[in-house]
């Protein structure tokens, strides 16, 4: 079977490079090598920060992160191979790129320095151009394992977004939504779900086209994010005009509240299309929550969504852009949600 051609977006990161070069810790109990060595360093445009221990270095690798640590093997206390033991046993903000620098440099002490968990040995015999090339060689390294986490970090963003809206997509709604469930029914609190679906869109679809239909779901997101003042609530698309919203610490009483602050606010003004038309806009909504359901203890995302699509249903049989709540299992309190 061929391999297929890797795509622009993955070889992307293989021609990504550092600008700003990173910081180095110089490591070495001896102050002259220290003098010697940070201006030739500084030269090559690192920053450059000095520690004359081994606890110091780590100490200041935890203060004020450094990827690249050049590091005497011997020295009093913690010696070379300790703290790069220590270093490789520490969650530090990134990597970090050890380069033991030493007058040990038979075959026995590289493998050693190597087996501890460095990444480069070098002989302090060698030359200063030798050490630069060096740090150059770390530096494209870090600047790969930097382009590939970030590469990661969006894909998983990617995996949890609706691509046309921006919003939480129906996975990212299962997860963290079922973690905001076990949360409540660990630590006590409330928690309130939203059920929305716009009315009357296939309509909408039909007469102005399923573009017009895309800017309708767009700026309904829009409108949904910006009637969510707190950052701890969260919106998702579950699918095609549907749409749920997450309210941690928000009661039944509150959770009204902001859904009818929701209703209004889309169906105050039509949504303006690229042909000119404007499309006026409503949406129906159910409202859930723990403190509706007999035993939150057994609650689950799943079940909560349940609950407000059923108040959902009834909104759209009562004749649509209104809001219906679950009845409260327990009595109203003041509501939690501004």
């Amino acid at each position: 079977m061929d391999t297929p051609e890797p795509s622009l977006e993955d070889t992307a990161i293989f021609t990504t490079t550092i600008t700003i070069a990173p910081k180095v810790l110089l490591v070495d109990d001896d102050e002259i090598v220290i003098e010697y060595l940070k201006p030739m360093v500084e030269a090559a445009g690192f920053e450059v920060l000095t520690a004359t221990s081994g606890e110091a270095a780590l100490k200041g690798l935890a203060e004020n992160f450094a990827p690249i640590v050049i590091l005497d093997r011997n020295m009093p206390g913690m010696d070379g191979l300790e703290v790069t033991r220590a270093i490789r046993a520490n969650i530090f903000p990134g990597y970090v790129y050890v380069m033991l620098l030493t007058v040990q440099d038979g075959e026995e002490d590289i493998l050693a320095g190597l087996g501890a968990g460095a990444d480069d040995y070098l002989s302090k015999r060698a030359s200063s151009a030798q050490l630069i090339a060096r740090l150059r060689t770390a530096q494209r390294i870090l600047s790969l394992e930097h382009s590939l986490k970030n590469m990661v970090e969006e894909r998983r963003r990617l995996a949890m977004t609706d691509a046309l809206t921006g919003a939480h997509n129906r996975r990212y709604f299962l997860r963290h939504g079922g973690r905001e469930v076990r949360r409540v029914q660990r630590f006590g609190g409330a928690l309130s779900l939203l059920a929305l679906d716009i009315d009357f869109f296939k309509s909408i679809n039909d007469r102005f086209g399923h573009a017009s239909g895309d800017l309708v779901l767009i700026e309904v997101v829009k409108r949904i994010s910006q009637g969510l003042p707190r950052a701890s609530d969260w919106c998702a698309r579950l699918g095609g005009e549907e749409f749920a919203v997450v309210l941690p610490e928000t009661d039944l009483a509150g959770a009204a509240l902001v859904a009818e602050r929701l209703r209004g606010s889309i169906a105050a003004k039509p949504v303006q299309l690229k042909t000119g038309n404007k499309v006026p806009v409503s949406v129906s909504i159910g409202v859930g929550g723990l403190q509706a359901l007999g035993n939150p203890k057994a609650a689950s995302i799943e079940s909560l969504l349940a609950m407000a699509d059923d108040c959902l249903y009834r909104s759209k049989a009562d004749g649509r852009n209104r809001v219906t709540v679950a009845k409260s299992a327990a009595p109203l309190a003041k509501p939690a949600h501004g």
